[in-house]
């Protein structure tokens, strides 16, 4: 059976012997050693390529190609594909960031961004907030299209992690703090970071959308024992602006997936009533995230992305290990499951013969 009708099969629960797999995106380090040691060669800039941009596109190329030739060797059935992966799409001309949130920098995710100590919403409204027609989705379609020929399965649009980029212009315990006591102003913040990304985001499926599988998009709300703020804050400051931003996924006529870390159990019925279709990473060790829990209360209404460990499992674990666990996982989930990573993100300390486990499992 062809990668992406696997997938597409297990969206639609059609029961099969075999269950897809995703890699996910290993850091660049990671990539670095496992290119490496499968003998994939990976496109490298001069600094004299870096400023000739006919040079730099064509690196760019080889490097999408890099990636793919990847995801194929080893067994992923998908792909992800997201502008906000390679920010060069981003071309103020001024050369300014997407996100200008710091006066002096980041030293933690504490620090306090430009609005840290602002109480009024006009203050929010004179900043000069980023332009949606500063973004050249050319590279990422260009990824779709040599992906989708390639066979595989892909899930993207923008990532719209308005959660972390507020969270930046206030500094963490800031965004926190003045949920209760400047709720206008979060609101105002919070308004423009969304409504960027609900235009960019609807740009970029009207482009791609009939490449994508699903619509992909991530905001992190947990910890390892349950959620940073209150169900309470979430249902003011987080879930309205999530339904805008899933509406806008639906609206491309695609499924939506979200991608929420941590233990997150509190909020799954929410994500469910928004209209999210595909919960990952599933957090194996987090409070309340264990496969057989999840099943039991969300199998009915959700496709279950990830939960093969990466904090024990998988960089500690041996590849028959490995292929124990995915085996228990696919006998939980059943039809309505893809084996991956609980997080996308592989660390240097997976090892391959890890994550070849874990792909040959996925397949028995």
């Amino acid at each position: 059976m062809e990668r992406r009708e696997l997938v597409r099969e297990t969206l639609e629960r059609k029961s099969n012997s075999t269950s897809p797999f995703w890699v996910g995106h290993p850091a660049d380090e990671s990539k670095e050693i496992y290119y490496k040691a499968m003998g994939i060669q990976e496109a490298e800039l001069s600094e004299l390529e870096k400023h000739n941009r006919q040079a730099s596109v064509l690196k760019s190329s080889q490097a999408d190609e890099t990636q793919i030739d990847f995801n194929l060797k080893i067994g992923s059935d998908m792909i992800w594909i997201s502008p906000e992966l390679d920010l060069s799409c981003w071309k103020h001309p001024d050369e300014k960031p997407m996100w200008d949130c710091f006066v002096k920098g980041r030293e933690s995710l504490g620090s306090g961004g430009i609005f840290a100590e602002c109480e009024n919403a006009t203050e929010v409204e004179k900043f000069d907030w980023p332009n949606p027609d500063y973004l050249d989705f050319s590279a990422s379609l260009n990824r779709c299209k040599l992906a989708y020929d390639k066979g595989l399965a892909i899930i993207g649009g923008m990532w719209c992690p308005f959660f972390h980029v507020v969270s930046d212009f206030f500094g963490m315990e800031n965004y926190f703090v003045k949920m209760h006591t400047d709720k206008e102003v979060v609101h105002a913040v919070t308004s423009h970071v969304v409504d960027f990304y609900v235009e960019t985001n609807k740009r970029f499926l009207s482009l791609t959308g009939k490449y994508l599988e699903a619509g992909f998009f991530g905001n992190d709300l947990g910890t390892q024992l349950d959620l940073m703020i209150s169900t309470e804050c979430f249902d003011e400051f987080l879930l309205p602006y999530l339904k805008r931003i899933v509406a806008t996924i639906q609206e491309a006529g695609l499924r939506v997936a979200f991608h929420c870390c941590g233990a997150i159990d509190k909020i799954i019925p929410s994500m469910i009533d928004m209209g999210v279709e595909i919960l990952h990473p599933l957090q194996a060790l987090a409070s309340n995230m264990d496969a057989k829990s999840l099943e039991e209360k969300y199998g009915k209404d959700l496709i279950f992305m990830g939960g093969v460990d990466t904090q024990q499992l998988l960089p500690f674990g041996s590849p028959q290990d490995v292929r124990e666990e995915v085996l228990r996982l696919r006998d939980i989930f059943g039809d309505h499951f893809i084996v991956s990573p609980s997080h996308e993100a592989l660390l240097p300390n997976v090892p391959l013969e890890n994550v070849l486990a874990m792909s040959k499992a996925a397949k028995e």
